[in-house]
């Protein structure tokens, strides 16, 4: 079930999506948040430079790992504008983060580039319940998807 809070999270992630666009790389963004409501870490995608392991959720893995307790990781819930990928998502299983809640699925991703005749990725997509075990995920979100379907047109229109 999405909140209120959910949604302003999501929105957050939307506005970082919008930033990697901005700077010329795809646009994904997520959020940290701890148990209390507190933000702890954002970032959008850094694979512009090639190194496609840049993703903001694998950041946000490492992160909570390196500065928070187990009980602390397992409390808090990761904000995303897209579904986690399959690497993105074991990380957040390893490092033992909790809820998951998403703007846009992956499968809607692929949907969309297939649409505008980008190749898919090498990486298959799956949802992130096929890769995790006992997490819970809310998405996605209609209205806030379709604003990352924009941005995402946005970003393969640039790069024709």
């Amino acid at each position: 079930m999405i909140s209120d809070i959910d949604l302003q999270h999501l929105r957050r992630c939307v506005e970082l999506a919008k930033t990697a666009l901005e700077k010329g790389d795809e646009p994904f963004g997520s959020v940290l948040v701890s148990a209390d409501g507190e933000v702890l870490f954002e970032d959008h995608n850094h694979v512009a430079s090639g190194d496609h392991t840049q993703h903001p959720e694998f950041a946000i893995a490492r992160w909570a790992a390196n500065h928070m307790t187990a009980e602390e990781r397992m409390k808090a819930t990761v904000y995303t504008s897209g579904e986690h990928c399959p690497m993105c998502a074991a990380a957040h299983g390893w490092v033992g983060l909790g809820r998951i809640v998403y703007a846009s699925s992956s499968k809607q991703l692929a949907q969309w580039l297939n649409k505008m005749g980008v190749a898919p990725s090498r990486v298959r997509n799956l949802p992130i319940q096929d890769v995790i075990r006992d997490v819970v995920v809310d998405g996605p979100v209609p209205e806030l998807a379709e604003q990352v379907h924009q941005l995402h047109r946005q970003f393969y229109a640039m790069k024709r």
